[in-house]
């Protein structure tokens, strides 16, 4: 099968895009590799996708790439979006463009193609100031509270539109506060564990009962996978993937301590504008349509992200990638670079031109 895949590398793009390769499915993948944070990670992820043969990458923004009409996939996963909560009170306007426009060209583009069947992320943030837990699809939706979730909502109704005009099936997937290796910097469990583990200090919101439901990446990509070969036939549907599970924010900074064996250094400050007190999933949905069954529990997959950023090689990359050094990775892609062990074995110039 041929799968497109956007957003294919960040977090969740980059581990859906593997397992799809890895189980031999020929990936289509796009991304813009914007900066909304460390460009770096995401050319790392896309050189890990390179060693596939079966990977073709397109380094494109949604909104105006032919890449669908240039390769005829059979499905298609739209990963990409611009994320950030907080980040999307300052800069509303980004979240329209490359949120709510660039899903509507992706569907007027599959429908063109004759595309039959399109994947796409939504997010527990839909449900907003809601306050009825587990987070149900049934649930009325009015309190959105924040631009980035107004711009996951209105790609849903749109979804549910073109499905009724144009008879394109389609599953969009609540995720829910998505951990694991390759996650993004600016999310608490990357930030939180690589602070305590570097004794640094990092910024605590509120008094510490808001709460979240931490989902593992491969639970996660589980269900991706599950609503992209939708064996049931799924012609419409919103679905939560999540871990069900309520962990507020005083017993996430705990199981960092246990699982780092330090003990964490944080300001107190006060709620930030667009957060809401707290997410939890009912899964039933995913569980009776998907398969949906999440396996990893907060401290084995906070065991496992530890892991990975106790390995990470600090030195592959200048961490600010703004010093202007001749031999620093502050401009990629990076030409025929001889300077680094790091270019010459993997060249890093080559996948991304």
């Amino acid at each position: 099968m041929k799968i497109l895949v956007t957003g294919c590398g960040g977090f969740i793009g980059s581990h859906v895009s593997e397992y799809l390769l890895n189980r031999g499915d020929v990936v289509i993948g796009i991304d813009n590799l914007n900066d909304y944070y460390d460009i770096n990670l995401k050319i790392k992820n896309i050189n890990l996708l390179n060693n596939f043969n079966n990977f073709k990458f397109y380094k494109e923004n949604v909104l105006n790439s032919h890449v669908i009409s240039q390769t005829k996939p059979d499905k298609i996963c739209h990963l990409a979006s611009m994320a950030g909560v907080r980040y999307s009170i300052k800069n509303p306007c980004i979240y329209v463009r490359e949120n709510i426009e660039a899903f509507i060209y992706l569907l007027e583009e599959a429908i063109k193609n004759n595309v039959k069947h399109i994947v796409y992320a939504s997010s527990s943030s839909v449900y907003g100031l809601n306050t009825k837990i587990p987070f149900n699809e049934e649930d009325i939706i009015e309190k959105c509270n924040s631009p980035y979730a107004c711009s996951k909502k209105s790609m849903e109704i749109f979804a549910k539109t073109y499905y009724q005009l144009h008879n394109i099936s389609n599953i969009g997937l609540r995720f829910f506060t998505v951990y694991g290796p390759r996650g993004r910097p600016d999310m608490a469990p990357y930030k939180f564990l690589n602070a305590i583990i570097n004794n640094k200090e990092f910024d605590k919101y509120g008094d510490g009962n808001t709460f979240r439901d931490y989902t593992y990446i491969d639970d996660i990509v589980s269900g991706v996978i599950s609503s992209i070969d939708n064996i049931n036939n799924l012609q419409c549907e919103i679905i939560n993937l999540g871990n069900s599970k309520k962990i507020t924010l005083n017993e996430f900074i705990s199981s960092c301590e246990k699982v780092t064996k330090k003990k964490a250094k944080f300001n107190k400050c006060e709620n930030q504008m667009g957060d809401v007190p707290g997410t939890c999933a009912d899964i039933s949905k995913a569980i009776k349509l998907l398969n949906y069954k999440p396996k990893i529990d907060l401290l084995k997959g906070l065991e496992i992200t530890y892991d990975y950023i106790n390995n990470i090689k600090e030195d592959e990359f200048c961490q600010l990638g703004d010093c202007s050094k001749p031999e620093c990775h502050n401009c990629f892609p990076i030409k025929n670079c001889t300077k680094h062990d790091i270019c010459i074995k993997e060249g890093f110039c080559d996948p991304i031109n």
